[in-house]
């Protein structure tokens, strides 16, 4: 029971970036309709940010096979943008196979998902487990508005011997205020260029660059919770979310001009913990309370994907674009500089 009360309060706390002055009370009617109920519709509600952001974990890291020369370095700041599509804006409750929660008499039971629209979703109603209603009722949550998910990247990367360059991603961790929370970001990766390790650097009988890369990535998220209007229960929300990606990347210098294209693999995992005291009202005279949730796992991108995109060098800077297709379709912008090739 603790884990499914804990999987409510983290999705919803997390979705709640923008506090809206009736999400505590949401949270508090969809506990009262059951654990398993509560996080199928969490579930349901937070697929496209898990997934979306998912994605944007492993986005961005190169735009060129060729490998950078020997303490040669670049510094580069972009972002992504996974695209949630129309079947992942809305969810329908009655495919859902709740127990306790129907759409109330003549309501809809669609909602929009945390990427649909900026509207209510249909009015439910809450039931006993005996099928008695409880005269208890709430609307499905909103969206946001809009139906992309963004992941910022800030790269630096270095040219090692033997066509080999290592790139570390990191941002100290940013405080966006009590509201908002704080995140930080730290990665890793690393290329290396294929031809010249196999062909050597005096022969070119192939006239592009193929390189294998890789990279790991990891966003910290940490929120102050105050669920029902106490500031002296310790609640808060440390989350984790973790993305590695394998490509294999072929490109084509044509003077400032670079095209690639890559296949590759990649998979991201979400890990959140609740900590704290919460108590939630069942009725105007009872309540359920408990205390540090156990954590919550799981597993959001899984597969295959491949990317197209350029790279534009101009003097010391350079400027990056791509287009991703895998579980969302993605693109990736940004600009960099740096010395050397």
């Amino acid at each position: 029971m603790k884990n499914s009360y804990a999987k409510a309060i983290l999705a919803f706390s997390l979705i709640a970036l923008a506090p809206r002055a009736n999400a505590q009370q949401d949270v508090g009617n969809l506990f009262v309709s059951g654990p398993e109920d509560a996080t199928k519709l969490v579930n349901a509600y937070l697929d496209p940010l898990y997934k979306g952001f998912g994605q944007g974990l492993n986005d961005g890291w190169t735009n060129t096979a060729k490998s950078k020369g020997f303490l040669k370095f670049e510094v580069r700041v972009s972002t992504s943008a996974a695209f949630v599509p129309q079947s992942s804006r809305t969810y329908d409750v009655n495919t859902l196979g709740l127990s306790n929660i129907k759409p109330a008499l003549g309501s809809s039971s669609i909602g929009p998902t945390a990427f649909g629209k900026d509207e209510d979703g249909g009015r439910m109603e809450v039931y006993t487990s005996d099928g008695i209603p409880t005269g208890r009722f709430f609307n499905l949550p909103r969206g946001i508005g809009f139906h992309a998910v963004p992941s910022p990247q800030i790269q630096a990367t270095l040219g090692l011997p033997k066509n080999i360059d290592i790139s570390l991603r990191a941002m100290p961790k940013i405080n966006f205020g009590d509201d908002f929370g704080s995140m930080s970001m730290i990665g890793v990766g690393a290329k290396i260029e294929l031809l010249p390790l196999i062909l050597g650097e005096t022969d070119r009988l192939i006239p592009v660059d193929i390189a294998l890369a890789g990279g790991f990535t990891q966003y910290k998220y940490n929120l102050d919770l105050h669920i029902d209007n106490t500031s002296d229960k310790n609640q808060r929300i440390d989350a984790r979310f973790n993305g590695v990606n394998f490509d294999a990347i072929v490109s084509k210098k044509i003077m400032f001009f670079t095209p690639f294209a890559s296949i590759g693999y990649q998979t991201a995992k979400t890990n959140l913990k609740a900590l704290g005291t919460y108590s939630f009202a069942t009725s105007p005279v009872t309540s359920v309370s408990y205390v540090d949730p156990v954590s919550v796992k799981q597993t959001d991108i899984d597969g295959i994907r491949g990317s197209l995109g350029f790279q534009l060098k101009f003097g010391f800077f350079k400027f990056y674009g791509s287009y991703t297709q895998a579980k969302y379709s993605m693109v990736n912008a940004g600009l960099g500089f740096g010395i050397g090739e």
